[in-house]
């Protein structure tokens, strides 16, 4: 596979041509790509992936229990979990037959791989969720990757020329971003969806509570687009694992194809129901995490040696003189946030979660101590 200044291209190759027995039959795809890039951390302030600092509500985790205990767990749930999608779109003001839903937005990453890249080109920015990468890798698609500008923000030209220049398949627009929590003006994100014809095009709002972005008219004005969206963020709900697509109907036909049978349980749909019944607490929470974000932003950036990037997401990044010296010395002070210094662009970036306003204090102290 050949390259241009303009494009990072990545193929899937065999280098393993004598793979041990316990791995022969396994696809090179599989064997070549590493897991995913993550090792959980015991600390007492858990800053490093990007949940809510705040547990679902009690009294509606009462109300999703008693619910729970009232269904009979012997039972298949919903085909599709139709009830949920039904309450989503209701949620969402959208047609419910353009609803797919999911264990978790990193499922339906998987399935949109399937639909759209393989034995074709996944297109989308770096750096990026590790995610949209892995499951091109594991999956044979064609990965092509266009740098983000300087100050982070969209490549437009780039994406363009790269559009034009690979066979289509899907295209991922993350807004914000992640990982560095940078949220493009709503002309930039057009120009570039509306360049992607015979795409398959999502636009992953995962964080959009915290932006105040919304892309869902940008999403209903062409067939082949999709909104991503979860549970897992300012829901409070990463532990119940949901995630939701919103499209039109004929792509979300194709797409539930690949969606297992009975794939959401009914515990988790009860807990769902709940949720979208009581949504008022959600853009509380939202609220405070931009405070909060804010806060600490001003508050780490009188720092001599750290940077502290501003963001419209629930974490940040901060520039650190030494990432691994800063993550040793933030978890030595309980503090366990994501390095991210082996990402393009981000030497000595650490990636910070927006927690309670007492753990973000522990954050900006311990900070403090780093020369």
């Amino acid at each position: 596979m050949t390259s241009t200044p303009l494009l990072s291209q990545t193929g899937t190759t065999q280098t393993d041509l004598t793979p041990p027995e316990s791995t022969s039959g396994v696809r090179a795809a599989v064997r070549n790509v590493p897991a995913y890039p993550f090792t959980p951390i015991d600390a007492p302030i858990k800053l490093d992936q990007n949940e809510s600092a705040y547990d679902f509500p009690s009294e509606l985790k009462a109300q999703a229990l008693e619910r729970m205990l009232a269904r009979p767990w012997n039972r298949y749930p919903d085909l599709h979990a139709d009830t949920l999608q039904a309450a989503i779109a209701a949620y969402e003001g959208w047609d419910a037959a353009g609803v797919v839903v999911t264990p978790g937005s990193n499922v339906l990453i998987k399935l949109l791989t399937e639909l759209a890249g393989i034995d074709q080109t996944v297109l989308t920015v770096s750096p990026t969720f590790s995610v949209y990468t892995l499951e091109a890798q594991l999956l044979g698609a064609t990965l092509v990757q266009v740098p983000l500008n300087p100050d982070f923000s969209l490549p437009v030209e780039g994406l363009k020329a790269a559009l034009k220049a690979n066979p289509p398949g899907v295209l991922y627009v993350t807004q914000p971003h992640a990982p560095t929590g940078y949220a493009d003006a709503g002309a930039d994100v057009r120009a570039v969806v509306e360049a992607a014809e015979g795409w398959v095009v999502v636009i992953d709002e995962a964080y959009h509570q915290y932006s105040g972005t919304d892309y869902r008219g940008l999403v209903q004005e062409g067939g082949n687009r999709l909104s991503l969206r979860t549970f897992s963020k300012a829901w409070g709900l990463a532990g119940v694992r949901l995630g939701y697509a919103l499209t039109s109907p004929q792509l979300a036909t194709q797409l539930q194809k690949l969606v297992s049978a009975f794939n959401v349980n009914g515990l988790t749909q009860a807990a769902l129901e709940v949720a979208l019944e009581n949504p008022e607490y959600v853009q509380h929470r939202a609220a405070e995490v931009v405070q909060e974000r804010g806060r600490m932003l001003a508050a780490l950036s009188t720092h001599p040696t750290c940077t502290p990037i501003p963001s419209q997401a629930n974490f940040f990044l901060l520039r650190t003189p030494d990432a691994d010296a800063a993550y040793r010395h933030l978890l030595e002070r309980g503090i366990v946030v994501r390095r991210q210094d082996r990402l393009p662009g981000l030497q000595g970036c650490l990636r910070v979660a927006v927690g309670t306003p007492a753990e973000n204090d522990a954050l900006i102290a311990a900070v403090g101590e780093i020369q």
